[in-house]
């Protein structure tokens, strides 16, 4: 019997679009819907693993006056309940976490969707539904802004384009996300598959935390940024068994390194400030 939802599952495309502090976010009612669970359900796993979520990065607790002047708010008109004291809102990191709690194939394959047609479209730009009601200096506005992001497309294209290139020619198969960011200044080498972990793109498979890690490719990140080589081991006297090691795909190099130029990659406490990189990989060949 499927689990009954307070709401009626809509397609990750079709949500409306909720904003707080700068980012698209969710309620609890939205994602219970979509992951086939309830609220009660998401309510629970956040109780038992508070901490694994930290509020202002998976989520937002809206209460009092804020919240009353939230639900007046055009984007929110519908979606929250007026008697509603407090209203929880996950981000797309939040959602990211009650998916590997609940670890089914419904709620993995809605955050995916969730990533690629909700939370993804930042900087999208909802059509006024009356232009005539627009200003001509607010019209001036919108033209130059959308120059201004037009002009910095082409330049991120350029730019990814001939790191591209670069990579394609030095990118060695076999890659493991360590090895990759050595050509890196200033990474830190010793958190990036944590890092890897915190955005979904490897998951630990040892359950004893007095162990060391056991990564494996968690499904967001599988054939898009990595795969996993398989080696057969036979300890003297034992069993044989599999052991999996993540390895970057080309894609995944091309992601990382554009991570790294933003500035969004662990740095070590020593780094230089420069956010320089290995000339003879990643410079682009003058013509």
């Amino acid at each position: 019997m499927p689990l009954k939802t307070e709401l009626a599952p809509v397609a990750a495309h079709d949500l409306q679009i909720i904003e707080y502090r700068g980012q698209r976010v969710v309620t609890t009612e939205q994602l219970a819907a979509g992951y086939m669970a309830t609220e009660k359900m998401i309510s629970n796993n956040f109780s038992r693993n508070q901490t694994r979520f930290t509020e202002g990065k998976h989520y937002f607790d809206v209460e009092g006056e804020e919240l009353q002047t939230l639900k007046s708010s055009p984007s929110f008109r519908g979606v929250v309940d007026k008697r509603t004291p407090r209203l929880r809102l996950w981000t797309e990191r939040g959602a990211a976490n009650h998916a590997k709690i609940l670890e089914t194939d419904q709620a993995w394959g809605y955050h995916e969707d969730l990533v690629e047609f909700y939370f993804s479209q930042r900087d999208s730009i909802a059509a006024p539904t009356s232009p005539l009601t627009l200003s001509r200096k607010e019209l001036a506005l919108m033209v130059i802004e959308a120059e201004e992001r037009a002009e910095a497309a082409a330049l991120e294209t350029k730019t990814l384009s001939a790191t591209v290139e670069s990579l394609e020619k030095h990118f060695t198969k076999g890659m493991t996300i360590p090895a990759f960011c050595k050509a890196l200044n200033g990474v830190n080498i010793s958190k990036m598959l944590w890092w890897a972990f915190e955005r979904d793109w490897v998951f630990n498979e040892q359950r004893d935390p007095e162990k060391d890690p056991r990564w494996r490719v968690a499904s967001y990140a599988r054939d898009k940024y990595l795969t996993e080589d398989q080696t057969q081991i036979t300890p003297h006297g034992k069993e044989t068994f599999t052991r999996f090691t993540p390895v970057l795909l080309e894609k995944g190099c091309h992601r990382l390194f554009q991570l790294y130029m933003k500035g969004e990659l662990p740095m070590k406490k020593s780094w230089n400030g420069e956010l320089c990189h290995d000339k003879a990989i990643y410079t682009p060949e003058k013509k």
